[in-house]
C-alpha cells in the first residue's frame, strides 16, 4: 500500500510585520475552522520568518497538506489586509511507492487585489487534454 502526499512551499509577503502578526491570528482561527470539520483537512503549515525582515509568511506542508486551503487563507488575508498585486504557488503530488496516477501537481495563481483567481492548471488535466487533442502543448 503506498501514502500519498501533496508537497509545497511558498510564501507571502504582507508589507509589515504588523500584518504579519495579524496574519498569524488568522492563520490560527482558519485552523480551529479546518479542525472543526469532518474529516478535518490536511491544511498547512505557516511562519514568520524573522531572517526575512518578517514581513513574510512561509506557507508549506508538513508531511502532506492541501493547496485549496492555502488559496483560501492567502484570500482572507488579501481581503482582511488589503493586500494587491498577484500571487502564486505550485505543488507537487507524490507517493511513498509507484503507483499509476499517483504523481503530478499544479499552480494556482491569484490576483490579491481583486480576491479572485486569475488561473490554475493540474497536471494531470493538462495531460489529459493535451491526450484528447485540446489545450496540450505541440512541442517536442
Amino acid at each position: 500500500m503506498a501514502d500519498y502526499f501533496t508537497h509545497f512551499s511558498c510564501v507571502l509577503d504582507v508589507g509589515t510585520v504588523e500584518n504579519a502578526a495579524r496574519a498569524l491570528d488568522l492563520y490560527n482561527d482558519f485552523m480551529t475552522e479546518l479542525a472543526a470539520e469532518d474529516p478535518p483537512s490536511d491544511g498547512f503549515r505557516l511562519s514568520v520568518e524573522p531572517e526575512h525582515g518578517g514581513t513574510k509568511l512561509w506557507m508549506r506542508d508538513e508531511t502532506t497538506g492541501d493547496p485549496q486551503q492555502v488559496v483560501v487563507f492567502v484570500l482572507r488575508c488579501a481581503r482582511t489586509l488589503r493586500l494587491r498585486g498577484r500571487w502564486g504557488f505550485q505543488w507537487a503530488n507524490t507517493a511513498s511507492r509507484p503507483r499509476i496516477g499517483a504523481f503530478g501537481g499544479g499552480a494556482h495563481l491569484l490576483d490579491l487585489g481583486k480576491r479572485r483567481t486569475i488561473a490554475w492548471i493540474t497536471t494531470d488535466r493538462w495531460l489529459a487534454e493535451g491526450l484528447e487533442g485540446g489545450q496540450g502543448d505541440d512541442r517536442t
